[in-house]
């Protein structure tokens, strides 16, 4: 539709333009004949006169011959030709004359049309250019300047873009006030969750001392669960909301690993699973130690949730003058191939899910790399096992 309007309004601005062009090539055409004639007329007329001025007695048969001007035979050149008398010896000035000023008048005519056709590729351009860096401010996030409104051959499409982009503005409040307030009720769920939370722990404590039993073993673990997960929800809803705030410093990539690796150290313990992390010298990126060292943490634990007692979690970090990059690999059977699209999605719990996961831990360190500013992927190893890629960016 918005094609068809603008090819219209072009048919309609171009065809006049042409039609006056050609009037006026018609005009000038018909003008010369004209004053062809005319001199004709004037050559004639002196020749008659002087004819007469010569042989007075000869006026009457003379006007005579005039009068049958009309319907004399063509006798073309031949009767001047036997006297040596050639057609580019007559009216030769005025026809140079009328040739000359028909050029004149078709050049100027000819270069008016060109000029005019410049001017309006020159503003079709102006035009284009005016929609482009509008569109381009939209895109960058700015309001965009308003569109001047004018009536040419792009006016409908410029419409068309505003309803558009205003659209899209509405669309997109719209879906952050909504992702503002899932971020509001998912931190109110968390904090309703807290109190009751700590109110059975404590419920737990007392009964442990007071009356020890066999079940208070799993109630406890269920507990833990419970805390693990109000804390997690916690965090998620500040990342939607946006108000997680990381500090910039420098990082030491060396030291948030083995922090990570100490944190889990009594797990590892029990699953009787080593990390391995070399020293490659000073590594450092721009951001936050804790959280930093908190994706990292629940990465290795996938790894080692992954693994068999005796493996190992290796864990290696490299830099270029575009990013630093952190491989953490284990060496366990891998991630089932219909999970790895979809591995680090909330609440995705895949086939080799450990017992008492609720599948946020991946996802949660997803969401802290790409506060600071680093992506990451994961594949299967060809000998077995996944790896964890990390890059984080250094602009």
């Amino acid at each position: 539709m918005i094609k068809q309007g603008i090819q219209k309004k072009y048919r309609f601005g171009k065809w006049p333009a042409v039609l006056v062009y050609l009037v006026c090539v018609l005009g000038i055409a018909f003008w010369g004949v004209n004053r062809y004639r005319w001199a004709v007329y004037e050559y004639f007329s002196g020749f008659c006169a002087l004819f007469v001025e010569e042989h007075p007695e000869a006026e009457a048969e003379v006007i005579s011959c005039v009068k049958a001007y009309d319907v004399l035979p063509k006798c073309g050149s031949q009767f001047l030709e036997q006297y040596g008398y050639k057609g580019s010896e007559f009216l030769e000035g005025i026809a140079w004359e009328a040739l000359a000023f028909f050029a004149v008048w078709a050049g100027l005519l000819a270069g008016g049309f060109l000029l005019f056709l410049y001017c309006r590729e020159k503003n079709y351009r102006k035009r284009i250019v005016e929609l482009t860096e509008y569109l381009e401010q939209v895109n960058t996030g700015d309001s965009g300047t308003i569109l001047q409104v004018r009536e040419d051959v792009f006016s409908h499409l410029q419409d068309e873009m505003y309803k558009t982009v205003t659209a899209l503005y509405q669309t997109r409040e719209h879906a952050v006030e909504a992702k503002k307030n899932f971020a509001e009720n998912l931190a109110n769920i968390a904090h309703q969750l807290k109190t009751p939370i700590s109110a059975l722990f404590l419920s737990m404590q007392l009964m442990e001392k007071e009356t020890p039993h066999a079940g208070t073993e799993q109630m406890k673990r269920q507990l833990e669960r419970l805390y693990r997960l109000e804390e997690s929800l916690l965090m998620l809803a500040k990342i939607d909301a946006g108000i997680l705030r990381l500090e910039r410093e420098k990082v030491d990539l060396y030291t948030a690993l083995n922090l990570a690796a100490e944190n889990l150290e009594e797990l590892l313990a029990k699953k009787k699973i080593s990390v391995e992390i070399p020293e490659r010298g000073c590594v450092e990126i721009n951001g936050d130690l804790e959280w930093t060292m908190e994706a990292f943490l629940n990465l290795i634990k996938n790894c080692m949730e992954h693994s068999k007692p005796g493996q190992s979690v290796h864990c290696d970090y490299s830099q270029n003058p575009l990013y630093a990059e952190v491989l953490i690999w284990d060496e366990g059977t891998g991630i089932a191939k219909e999970d790895l699209p979809h591995l680090f999605e909330r609440f995705y719990r895949g086939k080799g899910a450990a017992d008492g996961g609720v599948g946020i831990g991946l996802a949660l360190a997803r969401s802290i790399l790409e506060l600071e500013n680093g992506s990451i992927a994961v594949r299967n190893l060809p000998e077995g096992g996944a790896c964890f890629e990390i890059r984080i960016y250094s602009h």
